[in-house]
């Protein structure tokens, strides 16, 4: 686990809400689908899925935004950064917004989903690349490999 270089800080642009990642992520992505593209402003979104249980809100007060649906994406309440998704079904794991992390220099999206609604010329260059989401047979091979071979942190 020294190889994470845990545990590692993350806030909003305001800084009015802080979090802590203290466990290794599963898996880093990034997310080409319109509903990712619109809350972003930009050709995909890029995330770390951590375990649930290695995520906690150390300051501040993150409200409900985008659709406010199945999918729990959190927001700052004064910046309005899109911080966090829990998503729907998913409960042992939380979507951090790579960029709200306090050093991002590492990050590099293992996966890329939902090409299929992605910009032709936005391709990531990642080792998988699905048109939509990946099977529940594609999942669990795929968290195998990214812990394996997955960026570090330098």
């Amino acid at each position: 686990m020294s190889d994470w270089k845990l545990p590692w800080s993350a806030r909003c642009r305001c800084g009015r809400v802080e979090m802590t990642i203290s466990a290794p992520p599963l898996i880093t992505m990034a997310c080409h689908c319109t509903g990712c593209q619109r809350m972003t402003a930009s050709a995909y979104s890029l995330s770390v899925a951590v375990p649930a249980e290695g995520f906690e809100v150390t300051r501040g007060e993150p409200v409900l935004g985008g659709l406010q649906g199945a999918d729990r994406h959190h927001h700052c309440p004064h910046c309005k950064s899109w911080l966090f998704t829990r998503p729907d079904g998913l409960d042992f794991m939380v979507n951090v917004r790579a960029s709200m992390l306090d050093d991002a220099s590492w990050f590099e999206p293992y996966v890329e989903t939902s090409r299929a609604e992605g910009f032709p010329w936005a391709a990531t260059g990642t080792k998988h690349s699905f048109a939509g989401q990946p099977s529940q047979e594609e999942f669990a091979p795929l968290l195998a490999e990214f812990a394996r071979q997955g960026a570090r942190p330098r």
